[in-house]
């Protein structure tokens, strides 16, 4: 066999419109790189926001999308000794991963223990190490404070609730709607609050008390992140690393978060940006391999513990992508080769 499948972007454009199956040769790998036959990729909204063009990178078009994938290695060029083939691996800031057999330099490949599944491998480089390097990294949350959060219910909110209860931080946990209060405090979280019939910052103040919150994580954006820097305690960070509240918005001057002046000028608050593309890029290589490390071992002992995707063959990548932004969607849909 001297052909795979790849998923294709032809250009910029709503996915279902401009992906498609394609067959191209399959890439030889270079001194000091591996080959890997993928078995499962997902698809992420970050995928999807890339091929609009709305994403933090644009890449060249045609172009295979795709962050994160588990594969096992097929080939090994020279200068790779610490591989073998058949090793299950995951890639790490590799693109171009909705394909059947990619390339990727030794470097950023990372061995998977034998107990994760390819559902958790597949998933662990994205959304649970983003949990980890915000609640450890970014902001060292301590045994007994206060972190509060957005999005709870999607899977760096899950992953943050997790952290939490094995670390010893506290959750305060913002959803949408009254109904997913009782999953978030099912998952162990500290306590909730519903912007569906709550006003966000009187609840935050009535559950904390008058110190009020220090740490914050918000992925929304919009007036939902202005709530919740105005929420903060003088002197307290918030870090924004999504804007799920902008995912259908193409206007530029419409991706804005409303943050409230005299915050930030009287009471010392400090709003920042967090983006695990640049973090794969900047971080320096032994510790970005210490905190991917660690993060799967959180992950093998069960202490993390991600929602089993949905396997879709790659022919049936439609149903991929919408599953990636349904609502209620169920698991994170994977992007299966198997012949």
């Amino acid at each position: 066999m001297t052909t795979m499948r790849s998923l294709v972007a032809e250009r910029v454009g709503e996915p279902s419109e401009v992906l498609g199956l394609q067959t191209r040769p399959i890439p030889q790998p270079g001194p000091g790189q591996v080959r890997i036959r993928v078995l499962a990729a997902p698809v992420e909204a970050s995928d999807l926001h890339t091929i609009r063009g709305r994403y933090g990178f644009t890449p060249e078009f045609p172009t295979v999308p795709g962050i994160e994938c588990v594969g096992v290695i097929d080939e090994i060029a020279s200068g790779t000794d610490d591989f073998v083939v058949g090793q299950r691996v995951v890639t790490v800031g590799v693109r171009g991963t909705w394909q059947e057999y990619l390339v990727a330099d030794a470097g950023r490949v990372l061995p998977v223990p034998e107990n994760l599944s390819d559902s958790t491998a597949a998933q662990i480089l994205s959304n649970p190490l983003t949990a980890v390097i915000l609640t450890s990294e970014i902001l060292d949350v301590r045994r007994g404070e206060w972190l509060l959060q957005t999005a709870a219910g999607s899977i760096v909110g899950r992953s943050v609730i997790q952290l939490g209860a094995h670390f010893g931080f506290k959750t305060l946990n913002v959803v949408r709607r009254r109904a997913a209060v009782g999953d978030v405090l099912g998952w162990g979280g500290t306590a909730a609050i519903s912007t569906d019939d709550e006003d966000l910052r009187e609840r935050v103040a009535e559950i904390v008390g008058p110190e009020g919150v220090f740490k914050a994580i918000d992925s929304v954006s919009g007036q939902v992140g202005a709530e919740v820097s105005r929420a903060l305690a003088p002197g307290g960070e918030l870090v924004v690393y999504g804007a799920l509240s902008t995912h259908r918005q193409t206007a530029a001057d419409k991706l804005t978060i409303p943050v409230f002046a005299r915050s930030l000028i009287y009471e010392a608050k400090t709003v920042r940006g967090f983006w695990l593309f640049r973090w794969f890029n900047q971080t320096p290589k032994e510790r970005m391999t210490a905190t991917i490390q660690r993060t799967i071992g959180l992950a093998d002992t069960g202490i993390l513990r991600v929602p089993e995707g949905q396997p879709i063959s790659v022919e049936k990548f439609r149903d991929a992508v919408y599953l990636a932004e349904a609502p209620a969607h169920g698991g994170k849909p994977l992007l299966i080769f198997e012949r």
